[in-house]
Protein backbone atom coordinates (compact mmCIF):
# COMPACT_ATOMS: atom_id res chain seq x y z
CA UNK A 1 0.00 0.00 0.00
CA UNK A 2 1.55 3.33 -1.19
CA UNK A 3 0.50 6.62 0.30
CA UNK A 4 1.17 9.55 -1.24
CA UNK A 5 0.64 13.28 0.22
CA UNK A 6 -1.91 15.20 -1.79
CA UNK A 7 -1.86 19.15 -2.15
CA UNK A 8 -5.62 19.27 -3.56
CA UNK A 9 -6.44 17.27 -0.42
CA UNK A 10 -3.64 18.74 1.84
CA UNK A 11 -3.56 14.95 3.68
CA UNK A 12 -1.92 11.87 2.88
CA UNK A 13 -3.93 9.24 0.77
CA UNK A 14 -3.76 5.62 -0.46
CA UNK A 15 -2.66 5.50 -3.93
CA UNK A 16 -5.05 4.12 -6.23
CA UNK A 17 -3.77 3.81 -9.60
CA UNK A 18 -6.34 5.09 -12.79
CA UNK A 19 -5.54 2.08 -14.57
CA UNK A 20 -4.48 -1.49 -12.28
CA UNK A 21 -0.67 -1.58 -12.60
CA UNK A 22 0.48 1.20 -14.61
CA UNK A 23 1.25 4.94 -13.38
CA UNK A 24 0.97 7.91 -15.46
CA UNK A 25 3.17 11.54 -14.00
CA UNK A 26 3.22 15.05 -15.41
CA UNK A 27 5.78 17.03 -13.96
CA UNK A 28 6.58 20.67 -15.22
CA UNK A 29 10.36 20.87 -16.41
CA UNK A 30 12.40 24.03 -17.08
CA UNK A 31 12.17 27.63 -18.41
CA UNK A 32 15.35 27.16 -20.88
CA UNK A 33 16.64 30.77 -20.42
CA UNK A 34 20.11 29.84 -18.85
CA UNK A 35 21.34 26.47 -17.49
CA UNK A 36 19.83 24.50 -14.79
CA UNK A 37 20.31 25.16 -11.46
CA UNK A 38 21.22 23.05 -8.28
CA UNK A 39 17.30 24.50 -7.09
CA UNK A 40 16.07 22.95 -10.60
CA UNK A 41 17.56 19.59 -10.33
CA UNK A 42 15.95 18.94 -7.29
CA UNK A 43 11.86 18.45 -8.40
CA UNK A 44 13.76 16.19 -11.26
CA UNK A 45 15.52 13.86 -9.08
CA UNK A 46 12.47 13.59 -6.98
CA UNK A 47 10.63 12.42 -9.34
CA UNK A 48 13.00 10.25 -11.01
CA UNK A 49 13.57 8.09 -7.54
CA UNK A 50 9.50 8.16 -7.29
CA UNK A 51 9.42 6.70 -10.72
CA UNK A 52 12.16 3.85 -10.03
CA UNK A 53 10.21 2.97 -7.26
CA UNK A 54 6.99 2.35 -9.24
CA UNK A 55 8.99 0.58 -11.83
CA UNK A 56 10.58 -1.40 -9.23
CA UNK A 57 7.28 -2.25 -7.31
CA UNK A 58 5.87 -4.09 -10.75
CA UNK A 59 3.73 -0.73 -12.44
CA UNK A 60 4.00 0.21 -15.84
CA UNK A 61 5.32 4.14 -15.67
CA UNK A 62 4.21 6.49 -18.39
CA UNK A 63 6.14 9.97 -17.84
CA UNK A 64 5.99 12.97 -19.61
CA UNK A 65 8.11 15.92 -18.52
CA UNK A 66 7.43 19.52 -20.78
CA UNK A 67 10.27 22.48 -21.85
CA UNK A 68 8.73 26.12 -21.85
CA UNK A 69 10.69 27.03 -24.71
CA UNK A 70 8.68 30.32 -25.84
CA UNK A 71 8.23 32.66 -22.49
CA UNK A 72 9.00 36.15 -22.10
CA UNK A 73 12.50 35.28 -20.16
CA UNK A 74 14.02 33.32 -22.80
CA UNK A 75 12.81 35.89 -25.41
CA UNK A 76 14.29 38.78 -23.49
CA UNK A 77 17.56 36.85 -22.91
CA UNK A 78 17.83 36.20 -26.94
CA UNK A 79 17.21 39.83 -27.42
CA UNK A 80 20.07 40.36 -24.76
CA UNK A 81 22.39 38.08 -26.51
CA UNK A 82 21.32 39.41 -30.23
CA UNK A 83 19.93 35.83 -30.76
CA UNK A 84 17.12 33.83 -31.79
CA UNK A 85 14.75 32.44 -28.70
CA UNK A 86 14.85 29.11 -30.33
CA UNK A 87 18.97 28.90 -29.93
CA UNK A 88 18.45 30.42 -26.49
CA UNK A 89 16.17 27.39 -25.57
CA UNK A 90 17.66 24.34 -27.50
CA UNK A 91 21.19 25.81 -25.94
CA UNK A 92 20.09 25.70 -22.37
CA UNK A 93 17.87 21.99 -23.31
CA UNK A 94 21.19 20.61 -23.93
CA UNK A 95 22.45 21.68 -20.77
CA UNK A 96 19.47 20.30 -18.74
CA UNK A 97 20.05 16.89 -20.16
CA UNK A 98 24.03 17.09 -19.50
CA UNK A 99 23.62 17.97 -16.32
CA UNK A 100 20.80 15.45 -15.74
CA UNK A 101 22.57 12.85 -17.00
CA UNK A 102 25.35 13.38 -14.58
CA UNK A 103 23.06 13.21 -11.88
CA UNK A 104 21.47 9.83 -13.05
CA UNK A 105 18.65 11.18 -14.02
CA UNK A 106 16.21 8.83 -16.59
CA UNK A 107 14.98 10.39 -19.69
CA UNK A 108 11.29 10.62 -19.52
CA UNK A 109 9.22 8.75 -22.43
CA UNK A 110 8.67 12.29 -23.99
CA UNK A 111 9.85 16.16 -23.86
CA UNK A 112 7.07 17.82 -24.81
CA UNK A 113 7.59 21.77 -25.61
CA UNK A 114 4.98 24.69 -26.32
CA UNK A 115 6.65 25.40 -29.29
CA UNK A 116 5.75 22.45 -31.17
CA UNK A 117 2.09 22.01 -29.54
CA UNK A 118 0.56 25.27 -30.56
CA UNK A 119 -2.46 23.80 -32.51
CA UNK A 120 -3.39 21.80 -29.01
CA UNK A 121 -2.81 24.87 -27.21
CA UNK A 122 -5.29 27.05 -29.53
CA UNK A 123 -8.00 23.92 -29.50
CA UNK A 124 -7.94 24.15 -25.82
CA UNK A 125 -8.34 28.05 -25.54
CA UNK A 126 -10.82 27.82 -28.07
CA UNK A 127 -13.13 25.84 -25.93
CA UNK A 128 -12.60 27.99 -22.95
CA UNK A 129 -14.21 30.80 -25.01
CA UNK A 130 -16.15 28.75 -27.17
CA UNK A 131 -17.65 27.25 -23.26
CA UNK A 132 -17.80 30.97 -21.66
CA UNK A 133 -14.78 30.67 -19.63
CA UNK A 134 -12.42 32.99 -21.48
CA UNK A 135 -12.89 35.92 -23.46
CA UNK A 136 -11.46 38.22 -26.24
CA UNK A 137 -10.05 41.76 -26.03
CA UNK A 138 -10.17 44.05 -28.58
CA UNK A 139 -6.51 43.68 -28.68
CA UNK A 140 -6.60 40.20 -29.51
CA UNK A 141 -5.60 38.72 -25.71
CA UNK A 142 -7.42 35.92 -24.62
CA UNK A 143 -8.05 35.52 -21.05
CA UNK A 144 -9.81 33.01 -18.47
CA UNK A 145 -12.08 34.21 -16.17
CA UNK A 146 -11.89 33.40 -12.60
CA UNK A 147 -14.67 34.49 -11.91
CA UNK A 148 -16.71 32.38 -13.81
CA UNK A 149 -15.09 28.83 -12.11
CA UNK A 150 -16.42 29.00 -8.86
CA UNK A 151 -14.18 26.25 -7.53
CA UNK A 152 -10.86 28.70 -8.28
CA UNK A 153 -8.33 28.41 -5.85
CA UNK A 154 -8.72 25.06 -4.51
CA UNK A 155 -5.58 23.56 -5.25
CA UNK A 156 -3.84 26.54 -3.28
CA UNK A 157 -6.76 26.29 -0.79
CA UNK A 158 -7.07 30.47 -1.56
CA UNK A 159 -9.93 32.67 -1.83
CA UNK A 160 -10.58 34.66 -4.75
CA UNK A 161 -10.18 37.89 -2.60
CA UNK A 162 -7.15 37.28 -0.94
CA UNK A 163 -4.96 35.79 -4.21
CA UNK A 164 -3.72 39.43 -5.07
CA UNK A 165 -0.55 39.26 -2.66
CA UNK A 166 2.35 37.26 -3.92
CA UNK A 167 0.67 36.81 -7.57
CA UNK A 168 2.39 37.32 -10.68
CA UNK A 169 -0.31 39.75 -11.90
CA UNK A 170 -0.18 41.21 -15.29
CA UNK A 171 -1.11 45.05 -15.68
CA UNK A 172 -3.64 45.10 -18.23
CA UNK A 173 -6.76 47.40 -18.42
CA UNK A 174 -8.71 45.06 -20.75
CA UNK A 175 -8.45 42.60 -17.95
CA UNK A 176 -12.42 42.34 -16.19
CA UNK A 177 -10.61 40.77 -12.87
CA UNK A 178 -6.97 41.51 -11.88
CA UNK A 179 -6.78 38.08 -11.19
CA UNK A 180 -7.59 36.58 -14.93
CA UNK A 181 -5.07 35.32 -16.84
CA UNK A 182 -4.02 35.28 -20.50
CA UNK A 183 -4.68 31.87 -21.97
CA UNK A 184 -3.11 33.85 -25.91
CA UNK A 185 -0.94 36.97 -25.66
CA UNK A 186 -1.19 39.08 -28.99
CA UNK A 187 1.98 39.49 -30.78
CA UNK A 188 4.24 42.33 -30.07
CA UNK A 189 6.93 43.49 -32.39
CA UNK A 190 10.14 41.25 -31.81
CA UNK A 191 8.30 38.04 -30.56
CA UNK A 192 7.61 34.64 -32.09
CA UNK A 193 4.05 34.39 -32.88
CA UNK A 194 1.64 32.25 -34.72
CA UNK A 195 -1.22 32.29 -36.06
CA UNK A 196 -4.96 31.84 -34.18
CA UNK A 197 -8.33 32.41 -34.62
CA UNK A 198 -7.81 35.70 -32.41
CA UNK A 199 -4.74 37.25 -34.52
CA UNK A 200 -1.42 36.78 -34.59
CA UNK A 201 0.42 35.80 -30.92
CA UNK A 202 1.49 33.34 -28.45
CA UNK A 203 0.25 30.88 -25.61
CA UNK A 204 0.25 32.42 -21.84
CA UNK A 205 1.91 30.64 -19.22
CA UNK A 206 -0.03 28.41 -17.85
CA UNK A 207 -1.94 27.06 -20.41
CA UNK A 208 0.84 24.96 -22.15
CA UNK A 209 1.05 22.94 -19.28
CA UNK A 210 -2.30 21.61 -19.64
CA UNK A 211 -2.63 21.03 -23.38
CA UNK A 212 0.39 19.11 -23.18
CA UNK A 213 -0.51 16.82 -20.22
CA UNK A 214 -3.94 16.12 -21.54
CA UNK A 215 -2.27 15.14 -25.41
CA UNK A 216 -0.21 12.96 -24.09
CA UNK A 217 -1.25 11.69 -20.13
CA UNK A 218 -5.43 11.70 -21.33
CA UNK A 219 -8.32 13.42 -19.58
CA UNK A 220 -7.34 11.78 -16.72
CA UNK A 221 -3.86 10.75 -15.30
CA UNK A 222 -2.16 9.97 -11.28
CA UNK A 223 0.07 12.30 -10.44
CA UNK A 224 1.16 15.99 -11.46
CA UNK A 225 4.24 17.36 -9.86
CA UNK A 226 6.85 19.86 -9.28
CA UNK A 227 8.25 22.72 -7.30
CA UNK A 228 6.25 24.62 -4.31
CA UNK A 229 6.58 27.72 -5.42
CA UNK A 230 4.17 26.54 -8.52
CA UNK A 231 0.93 25.94 -6.43
CA UNK A 232 0.03 29.37 -6.75
CA UNK A 233 -0.54 30.56 -9.43
CA UNK A 234 0.65 27.58 -12.07
CA UNK A 235 -0.75 24.78 -11.21
CA UNK A 236 -4.33 26.22 -9.67
CA UNK A 237 -4.66 28.10 -12.94
CA UNK A 238 -3.72 24.77 -14.86
CA UNK A 239 -6.24 22.51 -12.77
CA UNK A 240 -8.89 25.60 -13.09
CA UNK A 241 -8.77 25.54 -16.71
CA UNK A 242 -8.16 22.02 -17.52
CA UNK A 243 -11.03 21.07 -15.50
CA UNK A 244 -13.15 23.71 -16.68
CA UNK A 245 -12.67 22.91 -20.46
CA UNK A 246 -13.39 18.96 -19.60
CA UNK A 247 -16.64 20.03 -17.95
CA UNK A 248 -15.49 17.69 -15.00
CA UNK A 249 -14.18 18.75 -11.67
CA UNK A 250 -12.96 15.29 -11.07
CA UNK A 251 -11.03 15.39 -14.70
CA UNK A 252 -7.03 16.39 -14.84
CA UNK A 253 -4.52 14.90 -12.35
CA UNK A 254 -5.92 13.01 -9.06
CA UNK A 255 -2.89 13.39 -7.21
CA UNK A 256 -0.40 16.74 -6.57
CA UNK A 257 2.89 16.55 -5.10
CA UNK A 258 4.94 19.49 -4.68
CA UNK A 259 9.02 19.40 -3.39
CA UNK A 260 9.87 21.90 -1.48
CA UNK A 261 12.77 24.65 -2.31
CA UNK A 262 16.40 24.28 -2.26
CA UNK A 263 17.12 27.18 0.23
CA UNK A 264 20.69 29.01 0.74
CA UNK A 265 20.53 30.90 4.34
CA UNK A 266 16.72 29.94 4.92
CA UNK A 267 16.31 31.59 1.78
CA UNK A 268 14.68 30.15 -1.76
CA UNK A 269 17.54 29.56 -4.12
CA UNK A 270 16.35 31.55 -7.23
CA UNK A 271 17.96 32.44 -10.83
CA UNK A 272 15.87 35.93 -10.58
CA UNK A 273 17.66 36.77 -7.43
CA UNK A 274 21.07 38.39 -8.27
CA UNK A 275 22.47 39.06 -5.29
CA UNK A 276 21.68 35.12 -4.35
CA UNK A 277 23.04 34.42 -7.66
CA UNK A 278 26.71 36.32 -6.70
CA UNK A 279 26.37 35.28 -2.97
CA UNK A 280 26.41 31.53 -4.44
CA UNK A 281 29.35 32.21 -7.64
CA UNK A 282 30.84 29.15 -8.21
CA UNK A 283 28.44 26.91 -6.83
CA UNK A 284 24.86 27.75 -8.18
CA UNK A 285 24.53 26.28 -11.18
CA UNK A 286 24.77 22.13 -11.70
CA UNK A 287 27.53 22.71 -13.75
CA UNK A 288 29.17 24.38 -11.27
CA UNK A 289 28.57 22.18 -8.07
CA UNK A 290 29.05 18.97 -10.50
CA UNK A 291 33.00 20.89 -11.34
CA UNK A 292 33.21 20.03 -7.45
CA UNK A 293 31.37 17.09 -6.47
CA UNK A 294 30.91 14.00 -8.37
CA UNK A 295 27.08 13.58 -9.68
CA UNK A 296 26.03 10.49 -7.13
CA UNK A 297 27.61 12.39 -4.50
CA UNK A 298 25.31 15.80 -5.35
CA UNK A 299 22.13 13.34 -5.97
CA UNK A 300 22.18 11.80 -2.71
CA UNK A 301 22.61 14.61 -0.67
CA UNK A 302 19.59 16.32 -2.79
CA UNK A 303 17.84 12.79 -1.69
CA UNK A 304 18.72 12.99 1.96
CA UNK A 305 15.41 15.17 3.09
CA UNK A 306 12.24 14.42 2.54
CA UNK A 307 10.98 15.61 -0.69
CA UNK A 308 8.21 18.12 0.53
CA UNK A 309 10.80 19.79 3.25
CA UNK A 310 13.10 22.63 2.68
CA UNK A 311 16.98 21.32 2.13
CA UNK A 312 19.50 24.19 2.61
CA UNK A 313 22.60 23.51 0.27
CA UNK A 314 26.02 24.14 0.61
CA UNK A 315 29.41 23.19 0.25
CA UNK A 316 29.58 21.72 3.53
CA UNK A 317 26.70 20.01 3.43
CA UNK A 318 27.53 18.01 0.27
CA UNK A 319 30.87 17.12 1.38
CA UNK A 320 29.47 15.74 4.49
CA UNK A 321 27.33 13.59 1.83
CA UNK A 322 30.40 12.91 0.13
CA UNK A 323 31.53 10.59 3.21
CA UNK A 324 28.39 8.97 3.74
CA UNK A 325 29.01 8.07 0.09
CA UNK A 326 31.87 6.17 0.74
CA UNK A 327 30.70 4.35 3.36
CA UNK A 328 28.14 2.98 0.98
CA UNK A 329 30.96 2.80 -1.80
CA UNK A 330 33.01 0.97 0.84
CA UNK A 331 29.91 -2.21 1.63
CA UNK A 332 29.63 -2.14 -2.49
CA UNK A 333 33.37 -3.12 -3.14
CA UNK A 334 33.33 -5.62 0.03
CA UNK A 335 30.35 -7.27 -1.39
CA UNK A 336 31.45 -6.90 -5.03
CA UNK A 337 34.75 -8.80 -3.61
CA UNK A 338 33.01 -11.52 -1.57
CA UNK A 339 31.22 -11.68 -4.84
CA UNK A 340 34.57 -12.43 -6.78
CA UNK A 341 35.47 -14.87 -4.44
CA UNK A 342 32.15 -16.95 -4.59
CA UNK A 343 32.47 -16.76 -8.27
CA UNK A 344 36.13 -18.13 -7.91
CA UNK A 345 34.81 -21.15 -6.65
CA UNK A 346 36.40 -20.51 -2.60
CA UNK A 347 33.03 -20.53 -0.68
CA UNK A 348 29.89 -22.95 -0.75
CA UNK A 349 27.77 -21.90 -3.07
CA UNK A 350 23.75 -23.47 -2.98
CA UNK A 351 25.18 -26.91 -2.27
CA UNK A 352 22.91 -29.55 -1.31
CA UNK A 353 25.16 -30.86 1.84
CA UNK A 354 24.83 -27.74 3.93
CA UNK A 355 26.30 -28.54 7.63
CA UNK A 356 24.73 -27.39 10.95
CA UNK A 357 27.63 -24.45 11.11
CA UNK A 358 26.23 -23.20 7.57
CA UNK A 359 23.06 -23.28 8.39
CA UNK A 360 23.49 -21.30 10.86
CA UNK A 361 26.52 -19.39 9.98
CA UNK A 362 26.74 -15.06 10.06
CA UNK A 363 25.85 -15.00 6.63
CA UNK A 364 23.03 -16.57 7.37
CA UNK A 365 21.99 -13.93 9.60
CA UNK A 366 23.48 -11.25 7.38
CA UNK A 367 20.53 -12.20 4.81
CA UNK A 368 18.19 -11.94 7.03
CA UNK A 369 18.88 -8.42 8.37
CA UNK A 370 19.54 -7.46 4.88
CA UNK A 371 15.58 -8.66 3.91
CA UNK A 372 14.32 -6.80 6.67
CA UNK A 373 16.06 -3.55 5.92
CA UNK A 374 14.95 -3.87 2.56
CA UNK A 375 11.27 -4.38 4.07
CA UNK A 376 11.63 -0.88 5.78
CA UNK A 377 13.40 0.32 2.64
CA UNK A 378 10.32 -0.18 1.12
CA UNK A 379 7.64 1.09 3.96
CA UNK A 380 9.60 4.28 3.84
CA UNK A 381 9.07 4.66 0.00
CA UNK A 382 5.80 3.43 0.88
CA UNK A 383 5.05 6.11 2.98
CA UNK A 384 5.01 9.26 0.73
CA UNK A 385 8.65 8.71 -1.36
CA UNK A 386 10.29 9.08 2.08
CA UNK A 387 13.87 9.02 0.76
CA UNK A 388 15.76 10.70 3.95
CA UNK A 389 14.19 7.06 6.01
CA UNK A 390 15.04 5.04 2.72
CA UNK A 391 18.61 5.91 2.50
CA UNK A 392 19.25 5.45 6.60
CA UNK A 393 17.37 1.72 5.93
CA UNK A 394 20.73 1.64 2.61
CA UNK A 395 22.80 2.95 5.49
CA UNK A 396 22.37 0.37 7.98
CA UNK A 397 22.63 -2.61 5.36
CA UNK A 398 26.15 -1.16 4.65
CA UNK A 399 26.91 -1.30 8.30
CA UNK A 400 26.15 -4.72 8.61
CA UNK A 401 28.03 -5.60 5.62
CA UNK A 402 31.21 -4.00 6.85
CA UNK A 403 30.66 -5.66 9.96
CA UNK A 404 30.56 -9.35 8.16
CA UNK A 405 33.55 -8.22 5.76
CA UNK A 406 35.96 -7.19 8.47
CA UNK A 407 35.20 -10.60 10.76
CA UNK A 408 36.13 -12.26 7.47
CA UNK A 409 39.20 -10.46 6.64
CA UNK A 410 40.26 -10.85 10.56
CA UNK A 411 39.82 -14.54 9.94
CA UNK A 412 36.91 -14.87 12.26
CA UNK A 413 34.80 -16.50 9.25
CA UNK A 414 35.91 -19.52 7.50
CA UNK A 415 35.25 -19.67 3.70
CA UNK A 416 33.48 -23.26 4.40
CA UNK A 417 31.18 -21.73 6.30
CA UNK A 418 30.18 -19.33 3.87
CA UNK A 419 26.75 -20.31 1.80
CA UNK A 420 27.76 -17.88 -1.44
CA UNK A 421 24.13 -17.86 -2.64
CA UNK A 422 23.29 -16.08 0.62
CA UNK A 423 25.79 -13.22 0.61
CA UNK A 424 24.99 -12.62 -3.38
CA UNK A 425 21.46 -12.47 -2.11
CA UNK A 426 22.56 -9.96 0.19
CA UNK A 427 24.50 -7.86 -2.52
CA UNK A 428 21.29 -8.36 -4.85
CA UNK A 429 19.22 -6.23 -1.85
CA UNK A 430 22.04 -3.84 -1.60
CA UNK A 431 21.85 -3.22 -5.11
CA UNK A 432 18.04 -3.21 -5.40
CA UNK A 433 17.99 -0.34 -2.88
CA UNK A 434 20.70 1.59 -4.95
CA UNK A 435 18.62 1.02 -7.99
CA UNK A 436 15.76 2.59 -6.75
CA UNK A 437 18.06 6.18 -5.36
CA UNK A 438 19.98 5.93 -8.85
CA UNK A 439 22.94 5.35 -7.42
CA UNK A 440 26.31 2.89 -8.34
CA UNK A 441 25.34 3.91 -12.04
CA UNK A 442 28.54 5.25 -12.63
CA UNK A 443 32.20 4.01 -11.99
CA UNK A 444 32.03 3.70 -7.97
CA UNK A 445 35.32 4.56 -6.18
CA UNK A 446 37.19 2.01 -4.95
CA UNK A 447 37.04 3.00 -1.42
CA UNK A 448 40.22 2.16 1.33
CA UNK A 449 39.58 -0.30 4.11
CA UNK A 450 40.43 2.15 6.70
CA UNK A 451 40.54 0.05 9.28
CA UNK A 452 43.10 -1.93 7.27
CA UNK A 453 45.18 1.47 6.16
CA UNK A 454 44.98 3.07 9.57
CA UNK A 455 45.86 0.18 11.31
CA UNK A 456 49.73 0.90 11.56
CA UNK A 457 49.68 5.15 10.92
CA UNK A 458 53.66 5.20 11.73
CA UNK A 459 54.60 3.09 9.77
CA UNK A 460 52.59 5.04 6.74
CA UNK A 461 54.15 8.21 7.99
CA UNK A 462 57.86 7.06 8.29
CA UNK A 463 57.36 5.61 4.57
CA UNK A 464 55.99 8.76 3.44
CA UNK A 465 58.73 10.90 4.90
CA UNK A 466 60.99 8.27 3.04
CA UNK A 467 59.06 8.68 -0.03
CA UNK A 468 58.86 12.29 -0.04
CA UNK A 469 62.65 12.79 0.91
CA UNK A 470 64.10 10.76 -2.27
CA UNK A 471 61.18 12.65 -4.74
CA UNK A 472 63.03 15.90 -3.40
CA UNK A 473 66.41 14.41 -4.09
CA UNK A 474 65.51 13.82 -7.66
CA UNK A 475 64.29 17.87 -7.66
CA UNK A 476 66.87 18.97 -6.27
CA UNK A 477 69.33 17.22 -9.25
CA UNK A 478 66.81 18.78 -11.77
CA UNK A 479 65.79 14.88 -12.49
CA UNK A 480 62.32 16.32 -13.26
CA UNK A 481 61.14 13.05 -15.24
CA UNK A 482 61.96 10.99 -11.08
CA UNK A 483 60.45 13.66 -9.18
CA UNK A 484 57.03 13.74 -11.77
CA UNK A 485 57.17 9.63 -11.79
CA UNK A 486 57.09 9.53 -7.87
CA UNK A 487 54.40 12.10 -7.56
CA UNK A 488 52.12 10.34 -10.26
CA UNK A 489 52.47 6.85 -8.87
CA UNK A 490 51.91 8.20 -5.50
CA UNK A 491 48.41 10.19 -7.09
CA UNK A 492 47.92 6.45 -8.67
CA UNK A 493 47.84 4.45 -5.09
CA UNK A 494 45.44 7.69 -3.87
CA UNK A 495 48.21 9.57 -2.14
CA UNK A 496 48.06 13.80 -3.61
CA UNK A 497 51.39 15.66 -3.02
CA UNK A 498 51.21 18.82 -2.69
CA UNK A 499 54.53 21.19 -2.74
CA UNK A 500 54.55 24.29 -0.50
CA UNK A 501 57.17 27.02 0.33
CA UNK A 502 57.90 24.83 3.57
CA UNK A 503 58.34 21.40 1.66
CA UNK A 504 56.11 18.55 0.44
CA UNK A 505 52.98 17.17 2.44
CA UNK A 506 51.22 14.83 1.22
CA UNK A 507 46.71 13.52 1.98
CA UNK A 508 45.09 10.90 0.96
CA UNK A 509 43.20 11.46 -2.14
Amino acid sequence: MIKVFNTLSRSKEIFKPLNQGEVSIYCCGVTPYNPPHIGNARPFVTWDVIRRFFAKSGYKVHYVQNFTDVDDKIINRANELGVSWSDVAEKNIAAYFKSMDALNVRRADIYPKVSETIDDIIKLVATLVDKDFAYVTDGGDVFYSVEKDSSYGKLSGRKLSDMMAGARVEVNESKRHPMDFALWKAAKPGEPFWDSPWGKGRPGWHIECSAMSLKYLGAKFDFHGGGSDLIFPHHENEIAQSQAALGDENSFAQYWLHNGFITKGNKKLSKSDKSQAKETKGFFTVEEVLAKFPGEVVRLCLLQAHYRNPLEFNEDRVAETQDFYRKLAKAYWQLETLAEKIHAGEFVKDTAEKNFAITVSRAGGLVEEAERLLANFYAAMSDDFNTALAISEMFELAREVGDYYKDFTAGKILPVTIDGGIILRVREIFAEMAEILGLFEQPVPKVVDEEKSDAQPELVDALMKIILSLRQDARAAKNWSTADKIRDELKAAGIVVEDTPDGAIWKRA
